[in-house]
């Protein structure tokens, strides 16, 4: 998964191609329009008045740049530094030709890195579709017995192999067994992200103070692992098509898996940080006040385009549900805004 998404001029999010919007393969939350980059700076514009106007923006993984540009234009406080974390040359240049219609006070503010940032910071850390593309170790249980599926080669193509668990899938399967209400069924196929503990200390260690927010598809552990859900959450999307075969035209298809979002509070708490909020992707946003932007419209033709970017970012058979929001905090007085409405923490 790995090599698919990442390898060096092949690799999906490296390659060069055209990936986000109409014309890509996937149209993610910033590219519906601005109403999702406004509530989010709602939410950054609160934690501005706690930390002060020297703050920072750290972007995981800014895509298309969309998001970077809209929280920039609709910030009351916009950060001082808005820094964009992303290893991909050829996002970058997609991202910088986005920004370009920023005038230069804001522009200016933007700085790209290839790693996290050493010197430490007040202010917020936010992944939208970050935590999906972390590369997962599939797994199959099955006559009691646990097996690593792995790559092979038959018939001049990829396909599914199965090999002796490494030592670090047998420990996080034997943790995760002991977290669930029910025993995993078999067969059963399901996938864990064994290095998203340290990729959270990673990227969170360097907030001294703020606010680090994720935006991303998934489930609590409980429902992530259901008996019913026992084949696994591997998905991948080519031009706005879902399809479940990874190994359908590797580098030019999307692979992402689901998010146990458990397991993401779990390894928030072990780089220190507070779990503040948990909610859907709607409950969060009309928590913001997003629905607020469509009465204040400033003509018919606004309001009704405003009320279907709200639709599709809210409703159930869109983003609304399937979305998940998490905020880990560090530090900060008052809560996260936007959890208020509709909290899904018993969940957890």
């Amino acid at each position: 998964m790995a090599m698919a998404l990442y390898e060096p001029g092949l690799g999906y999010y490296v390659n060069g191609l055209h990936k986000f919007g109409q014309a890509g393969d996937f149209v993610t939350a910033p590219e519906q329009g601005a109403l999702f980059a406004q509530a989010l700076a709602r939410q950054f514009d609160a934690i501005a008045d706690e930390l002060g106007n020297d703050w920072t923006l750290l972007e995981l993984g800014a895509g298309s740049g969309a998001l970077a540009r809209d929280l920039l234009r609709h910030a009351k406080r916009p950060p001082a530094s808005y820094l964009i974390l992303d290893t991909s040359a050829a996002l970058r240049a997609v991202q910088a030709e986005t920004l370009s219609s920023l005038p230069e006070s804001l522009l200016k503010r933007v700085q790209w890195l290839k790693a996290p940032p050493s010197d430490r910071f007040d202010g917020v850390i936010v992944g939208n579709e970050v935590l999906d593309a972390l590369p997962v170790s599939p797994f199959e249980w099955a006559n009691g017995q646990l097996h690593e599926r792995a790559v092979t080669v038959s018939d001049r193509r990829f396909a599914w192999d199965r090999l002796a668990p490494q030592a670090r899938l047998i420990d996080a399967v034997d943790q995760l067994k002991t977290q669930l209400p029910q025993p995993l069924p078999a067969p059963y196929i399901g996938e864990i992200c064994l290095d998203l503990p340290g990729w959270i200390e990673t990227v969170t260690e360097p907030l001294r103070r703020g606010l680090a927010l994720f935006v991303d598809y998934g489930y609590p552990r409980a429902e992530y692992y259901h008996p019913q859900r026992h084949g696994g959450t591997l998905v991948c999307h080519y031009r706005h098509r879902a399809h479940f075969d990874p190994f359908v035209w590797p580098g030019l298809t999307d692979i992402s898996s689901f998010v146990d979002f458990s397991l993401v509070a779990d390894a928030g708490a072990e780089a220190g940080l507070e779990l503040a909020g948990f909610s859907s992707q709607a409950g969060f946003l009309l928590g913001l006040g997003a629905h607020e932007w469509v009465a204040q419209a400033g003509s018919e033709r606004e309001r009704i385009q405003l009320a279907a970017e709200l639709k599709r970012l809210t409703l159930p058979s869109e983003m609304g549900e399937k979305f998940k929001v998490m905020g880990l905090t560090r530090g900060l007085s008052a809560p996260p805004m936007g959890f208020d409405c509709l909290s899904q923490l018993h969940r957890l």
